[in-house]
């Protein structure tokens, strides 16, 4: 592909027009919640983000990424197989309906797991029965998470498996090799780098869920309440600092992980290229 690269005022006016717009709704935002986070100083922000509550929120927001990161990880890996490996009937329906997440809003499949779950479900007596409680408790929060997150992993491996194909596997298998060797030996060295983007993606994801989170959570403070959830109730409760001191720790997670993505992506090239 041929790149242009003439000096006209064109270019410059393109380069003018991208910067701008990325300055103005992706810097200055940035910037303005650090700077709201330390205008009272270094003590206040420590209190902030050291405070219980926030503490709690921040536990249960890291416990609740890694559960879904695990889910997901394994989820993707036997979907993406699935779907780049066997032919049947119906799978285009099941390749439809992984990508179901990515259509709806995050509170509509709240507002499902609510209506599958909560006390008008006809599994509400059998939950009840067996004293297991999803909505306004941590493992509806784990189920909407994950729901949101279920494309990520799986739709990073599906194109990296069909471009490889499965001629090698085949060769391997033909030479006696079992299941495992082929899918430790020859497949995962073509996939694990897209498999590790696709988990730092769900990871990002997960850690700001919000929608389908508050419909589940049910904002018990201390309890249910994950990181974008306590900022919610801080900003609502005219606690600013608070609430952009925790921000601000999501925009350092945030910049961490894009770090991690780049890194992985820059490797993943890499490889390809030799």
């Amino acid at each position: 592909m041929q790149i242009r690269s003439d000096k006209g005022i064109v270019k410059w006016m393109l380069i003018g027009i991208s910067a701008l717009f990325l300055i103005t709704m992706l810097v200055l935002p940035l910037v303005y919640v650090v700077i709201t986070a330390l205008r009272d100083g270094l003590a206040a922000y420590r209190n902030a983000v050291t405070d219980s509550y926030a503490l709690k929120a921040i536990g249960l927001t890291v416990k609740v990424t890694v559960i879904t990161v695990i889910i997901n990880s394994v989820f993707g890996l036997f979907a993406a197989w699935l779907v780049t490996r066997f032919q049947f009937r119906g799978k285009k329906i099941i390749s439809t309906i992984m990508d179901l997440p990515l259509s709806i809003s995050p509170v509509i499949a709240g507002l499902v797991f609510l209506l599958t779950f909560g006390r008008q479900s006809i599994l509400y007596p059998f939950l009840e029965s067996h004293d297991i409680q999803i909505i306004f408790a941590q493992p509806g929060i784990i189920l909407a998470t994950v729901f949101v997150t279920l494309p990520f992993i799986s739709r990073e491996l599906i194109p990296v498996l069909t471009v490889v194909g499965n001629e090698e596997e085949e060769a391997a298998a033909l030479m006696g090799a079992n299941g495992f060797q082929i899918f430790t030996q020859i497949t995962f060295p073509h996939i694990r780098w897209a498999y590790l983007y696709g988990v730092v993606l769900c990871s990002a994801r997960a850690m700001g869920e919000f929608g389908a989170v508050s419909v589940l959570s049910g904002h018990l403070r201390g309890l249910t309440n994950t990181m974008p959830l306590h900022i919610e109730l801080l900003y609502q409760g005219f606690d600013f600092t608070g609430a952009f001191a925790m921000s601000s720790l999501l925009i350092v997670m945030a910049v961490i992980i894009l770090i991690l993505r780049n890194l992985l992506e820059y490797r993943g090239k890499k490889e390809l290229e030799n």
